[in-house]
């Protein structure tokens, strides 16, 4: 049977402060002396959503690059705040404020469930900054390969597509159990788990670790490949940790592999910092992208929008 410490922190939903919507709307401005009529101005957007960026986990490689390279080249930083939350917490303000069809800023990537469910729309980023599609990489610890060949060779063959893991994140959205949601995929889609198992001989109850963090395609992710290694006779447990401590974990041989590796970017530094000290068995997914991200009924187009004058 599939053991999962999830060990979800219930993160609180941020009450954000968020001025009226409508920035298209004109405010009336007396007249000047000696003027006629009257001049209309137009509310920066940043009066909309109180200068204020929703952010999730403040060690995600997102939230460096919105804070420590967006921001100042973009010249926001003495204007604007990245708030530090979670990604479900920086879902629920969203969803919250799409509802109500409120102005709101979100740190985002894809492939995730929001741009299903809602019509969103990425920040133009004339500099580049966050940089073009990335990968998500299987890493493993040395001596997997060794110890558990099997494992390693699912792991190392497992590989699908973007629609693939939004359709698992969008069952977990509308109430699957994450565990039950992988059961139903890989049910489902069983000559594409077969390209996984190809050449993989069962086992009986070996054992095996896989680290995540708690972003929702990751969740999706290691469930899918837990079931999948299920399949084939293994005892798994899915334990959750911070990004930090995933890296560490598979560096440090105290986890077995982890399925949620975003590169080159995301988690650049922590592939440098522990480099050699793992095994990096490539891509599981490609056609992610990272950005500043908000609903398209906001008159807004790219991140030079935000500056202030």
């Amino acid at each position: 049977m599939l053991k999962k410490l999830l060990g979800l922190s219930t993160a609180s939903i941020l009450a954000l402060g968020l001025a009226a919507c409508g920035g298209d709307d004109a405010t009336e401005e007396a007249p000047t002396e000696g003027a006629e009529g009257t001049e209309e101005t137009t509310t920066h957007v940043g009066e909309q959503v109180d200068y204020t960026i929703v952010g999730i986990d403040p060690g995600a490689g997102l939230m460096n690059i919105t804070i420590n390279d967006v921001l100042p080249e973009y010249g926001l930083e003495d204007d604007w705040t990245v708030t530090e939350s979670s990604g479900a917490a920086m879902a629920a303000s969203l969803a919250s404020a799409y509802e109500n069809e409120e102005p709101i800023i979100v740190t985002g990537w894809s492939p995730h469930w929001k741009f299903s469910d809602f019509d969103l729309k990425y920040l133009e980023d004339p500099q580049n900054l966050y940089g073009g599609a990335e990968d998500v990489h299987t890493i493993a610890r040395l001596g997997l390969e060794d110890e558990h060949p099997n494992a390693y060779q699912l792991l190392d063959q497992f590989n699908w597509e973007p629609e693939h893991i939004e359709y698992v994140m969008a069952l977990i959205n509308e109430g699957a159990d994450p565990a039950d949601a992988a059961e139903q995929f890989v049910s489902e889609n069983e000559d594409l788990v077969a390209t996984w198992t190809e050449g993989v001989d069962s086992v009986d109850g070996d054992e095996v670790t896989l680290l995540y963090v708690a972003w929702d395609d990751v969740i999706a992710s290691t469930n899918v490949v837990g079931h999948a290694l299920e399949t084939v006779g293994y005892d798994v447990t899915l334990t959750q940790v911070d990004a930090g401590p995933m890296w560490a974990g598979v560096a440090s041989g105290s986890g077995d592999a982890a399925v949620g590796a975003w590169l080159p970017t995301t988690h650049a530094d922590y592939y440098a910092q522990y480099d050699g000290e793992f095994e990096d068995l490539g891509s599981n997914l490609h056609g992610t992208a990272l950005g500043l991200v908000v609903p398209t009924y906001m008159d807004i187009d790219s991140i030079e929008d935000l500056v202030v004058e």
